[in-house]
């Protein structure tokens, strides 16, 4: 996986007003079909990530598990999940990411 560059896009994406946080943002931009993808902390819980996958399960919005810590690196708040609004930057994440499951 590319780090340094899906760090810039997570970045990116925060400065762009394109991501929210918690289980709540993340909650309210599934429901409205706003959220393209959930992004999960390799550190959180089992519980947690098994709360996300449902959701994720239930909407067919991607989901994927990040390396821990990767997430707070890259924009700087502390926090186990963090969704992406549908548009060109989840698109670009969704391709990075895919890519590095390719390269596994």
């Amino acid at each position: 996986m590319n780090e340094q560059k899906l760090k810039g896009w997570l970045g990116l994406s925060l400065r762009a007003g394109q991501a929210v946080f918690g289980e709540d943002g993340c909650r309210k931009a599934v429901s409205k079909g706003r959220c393209a993808l959930l992004l999960m902390d390799g550190g959180a819980s089992m519980n947690t990530r098994k709360r996300y996958e449902a959701m994720s399960g239930r909407t067919g919005v991607r989901f994927y598990i990040l390396p821990e810590g990767l997430m707070e690196e890259a924009t700087g708040k502390p926090g186990m999940a963090m969704g992406i609004r549908t548009g060109s930057l989840a698109e670009q994440i969704i391709t990075c990411l895919d890519q590095a499951e390719d390269d596994r």
